[in-house]
Formats: structure tokens, sequence, C-alpha cells
């Protein structure tokens, strides 16, 4: 078993960086229509509303996996 201090310590960084990810998320999601784009599916009935964005799901797949190769690949030199 490792340090847990660096276990710890991990999972801190993980966190924050979560935390970021996840404001700008919200904040594109409030500034930004990407509802609107082409490919959004809206489901609407009494009482509720569903709303599915397909095309900006892949475009942020695409984006996310770009970066996480990125990332992997500066940490390997």
């Amino acid at each position: 078993m490792g340090n847990l201090e660096m276990y710890g310590k991990w999972l801190v960084i993980a966190g924050v960086v979560l935390a970021l990810l996840g404001a700008v998320v919200w904040l594109l999601g409030k500034f930004t229509g990407w509802e609107s784009l082409p490919g959004t599916l809206r489901i609407q009935g009494s009482g509720f509303t569903c709303v599915v964005p397909v095309l900006a799901s892949i475009v942020g797949s695409v984006l996310l996996t770009v970066v996480l190769n990125l990332i992997v690949r500066l940490m390997k030199k």
C-alpha cells in the first residue's frame, strides 16, 4: 500500500479539478445557447421537460478525449 498522504493529496487535487470543471460547465450552460444547438432533443409533457443535447454531448466527448490524451502524454514524459 502506498503513502496515504500522497493519496490524500491526489484526491484533493482531483476534487478541485472536478469543482473547476463543474463551474465551467455551469457557466457555459448559463451564458451560451447549448440547448438551442442542432441535434438537441426536447421532450415536454405536463409538469416536466427533458432536454437531451446529443450534439453537445458528442462535441464535449471529443474535446474531453483530446484533453485527457494530451494530459496522459505529458505525464509520461
